[in-house]
Order: structure tokens, then sequence, then C-alpha cells
């Protein structure tokens, strides 16, 4: 199909099913493979600690975008489903000895469970009525992983058992996590070719619409906060075996909140935006922290005595980004990704 081509047309129904549609789509995708090959050779081991974890909260912030982007479901607890899947699978590994696969695959379980629990509020309340309540499911999962000392033998901290093939390794850790986070994302995508997905994104257009349609609307979304707080509880359990230590700071409201920037930033009703927010709001206070190191060798006092101040400085930021992105593109950066591709596809014609 030439560069100039002003639309995709299709003469198959396997056609028009494809994931991808013209070359340029495969060529992407083949340099994005190979980019992410060639990745963990040329980072330094800071900087690939960080890749990790933002492949981590990649999958969290999908799970989040299906309830919220697609389903059109509000949830502020995010940040307590993760602690749900990192205290389960370090209890397993820590009690019962299982292997790290098995306790995994049970903290993702448990996690999807009680998230179907704190969902049935969404039959009845909807909008800031629904946040409010799962912001009271945040509040009751915090205070039970700092009040119940069962958790953690009374040390307000427990271990993980880190797999014995991979250890510590930051490189193997890399290659882990991007299957994972490959196979989230795929299964995200193709979910919403299926007539399930299709129910979700009714359910946000219209719900009421979409349950004269024949649409089960209440099961429906009960089973998308299972969903999100499913994904939730992976990463978290993957976190916990990562880190090698689950403590209850880690799990507090301000990272739910942390959840929902990015995929605001990344972009609502998007797969692939939701791993664009959680990479950018992963990166962002990863390169403030390096700024705030190379600070402490400056030479300019004034430059120094900003160091103290860069917590605050990366709130200013989290904010200002936020609230960028809602006036200019509330859609996100993968809106502004299919703006510059599609500018290329049709260049050097307006439209």
């Amino acid at each position: 199909m030439a560069a100039t081509a002003t639309g995709v047309y299709h003469r198959t129904y396997r056609r028009d099913f494809a994931l991808r549609h013209t070359k340029a789509e495969y060529v992407r995708l083949a340099l994005l493979a190979a980019l992410a090959v060639i990745l963990p050779f040329t980072l330094s081991q800071y900087w690939l600690s960080y890749v990790n974890l933002i492949l981590l909260a990649s999958i969290a912030a999908v799970g989040l975008n299906i309830l919220t982007g697609y389903t059109g479901l509000v949830s502020l607890a995010t940040a307590g489903f993760l602690g749900v899947g990192a205290y389960t699978t370090a209890n397993i590994t820590h009690r019962l000895h299982w292997p790290m696969p098995i306790s995994v695959v049970l903290a993702t379980l448990l996690a999807a469970a009680i998230g179907a629990f704190f969902g049935l509020p969404a039959l009845r309340l909807k909008g800031l009525y629904l946040a409010i309540s799962t912001f009271a499911a945040q509040v009751i999962l915090s205070n039970r992983f700092r009040g119940w000392n069962w958790l953690t033998d009374g040390e307000g901290t427990i271990g993980a058992a880190y797999p014995s093939v991979i250890g510590r390794s930051d490189f193997k850790w890399y290659w882990l996590l991007l299957v994972i986070v490959g196979l989230v994302v795929w299964a995200g995508i193709n979910l919403f070719r299926t007539g399930l997905g299709r129910a979700f994104i009714a359910i946000r257009d219209q719900d009421i619409a979409a349950e004269v349609m024949g649409v089960p609307v209440g099961r429906y979304k009960v089973l998308a906060f299972s969903i999100a707080c499913g994904l939730a509880g992976l990463s978290g359990a993957l976190q916990a075996h990562y880190r090698t230590i689950v403590t209850w700071e880690n799990y507090e409201i301000g990272t739910s909140f942390t959840f929902v920037a990015m995929i605001i930033v990344g972009g609502l009703g998007s797969v692939s935006g939701a791993v664009y927010g959680a990479a950018f709001m992963t990166w962002l206070p990863a390169y403030i922290t390096r700024v705030g190191q190379n600070l402490q060798s400056s030479e300019v006092e004034i430059l120094r005595n900003l160091i103290p101040k860069l917590p605050a400085i990366q709130l200013s930021i989290f904010g200002l980004v936020l609230v960028v992105f809602l006036l200019f593109e509330p859609r996100g950066i993968a809106r502004l990704w299919m703006r510059a591709r599609d500018y290329f596809r049709i260049w050097p014609f307006r439209y």
C-alpha cells in the first residue's frame, strides 16, 4: 500500500479482523521488537531497574484502563489490590514454601475475587459515588495491611523469595516481565475484539441502552472490576518477588492516584496508552531523583538548596502534567502518537 493512501480498505473478513493492516504497522512492530531486544544490553543497571518497574506498572495500568477507560467505572483502589497480590504471594512462599509461579497465580485469583466483591457497589452506584466506594475499599485494605499482624508475623514487613532461576538479576527479570507484559497487552487488545469487550464499551457509552440490548450490565461491571483487580494483584505479586520485601507504605492511596494519572496521561480507552502512561509516570520521578543526585555535587549553592524541595517539585510536576493533558489532549499520549503516525502516513497531503 502506498504511503500516500488516504484510507485502508479490505476485501476479506480475515483482513478486516487483522490487528495490523498496513506494511508500515508491521515495520513499526519489528522496530519495537528490535528495541526491546537491544534495550537491556545498552542501559545501565540503574535505568534497567526502572524499565522493570515500568513493565510491572504497565500490567496494573492496563487493568485499570480496561475498568475506567473502556468500561467507564472509576477506581481509586489499585494500590490496595497491588498489596493483596504482594502479601498473598509473600505469605504463600514464606509460610508454605510453595514455588513462585503457583503463589503468583493464587495471588492473582484472590485479588480478582476480592475485586469482584468490592465491585458490587457498581451495581447501584456511578461516577463520584462509585469513586468514593472504591476509595473506601482502598482505606479498608490499607488498614488491614498496617494493622493485621498475622500478615507479617508482627514484624511490619515480610520477605518474598525470588525465583532461583532468575535471582536478583535485573537483566533476567527484564525478559520475564517483557513476556508477561506482552501477553497482557495482547490479551487486552484482543479483549475488545470480542463480544465481552464490546459490551464493556457499550456500558461505558450508555449502560441503560446496553441493558435494553440484552447486555447483562451488572454482571459485566463486576467482571470488569475482577479483571482490573486481578491484573493489579498480578503486578503486585511480581513486584513483591522483584523487590523481595513487602511493606504497607507501597500500597497507600497516593499510589492509586499515580495509576489514575498513568491512564489519563497515557490515554483513556487505549491499551497501548496505559503502557505509555506507565512509562512516563515511572520515568519522571526517576529522572527527578537523578537530577537531585547530580545537584548534590554542584558548586552552586542555589541548586543545592533545591534538593530538599525535590519531593514538592515532583508533586507539582505531576499536577501540571495532568492539567496540561486534560486541557490540551484529554486522550493522552496515545492520541499524540496517532496524530503523528497519521501525519506521516498521508504526507504531503493535509487529509
